[in-house]
């Protein structure tokens, strides 16, 4: 998918407000500091939009954010359309980005590596 420059500025934007929404809006105690936004990616007719969280902690911790999150998408699509003068409001899906984690791992055999050396 090519991305215009109005797209990347969108895709900015909603990223930016949805940290703050998490942050800040969603009042459930299992999401918070916790969790962060890492990419979001709107399609041009900004119908869809794929959001990419990452979540410290557990996979059960991880399992509990996303669940919280994709009941609540209704709410954050809500808030979403009051911050953010868009024509449509693209429906949110929220995906667990686990690249932090994998590359933490990869992070520790390195040094494992670099140590016994």
């Amino acid at each position: 998918m090519k991305t215009n420059n109005r797209m990347i500025r969108i895709n900015d934007e909603i990223k930016k407000e949805l940290s703050e929404i998490i942050r800040a809006d969603l009042k459930d105690p299992r999401v918070g500091v916790i969790t962060s936004v890492l990419k979001v990616e709107t399609t041009n007719d900004l119908k869809y939009c794929k959001v990419y969280i990452s979540v410290l902690g557990d996979d059960e911790k991880k399992n509990e954010v996303m669940s919280v999150l994709k009941g609540a998408a209704g709410f954050i699509r809500t808030l979403i359309a009051r911050r953010i003068n868009l024509r449509i409001t693209p429906e949110f899906n929220f995906i667990l980005d686990d690249s932090l984690d994998y590359s933490f791992k990869i992070d520790k055999i390195l040094k494992e590596i670099n140590s016994e050396n």
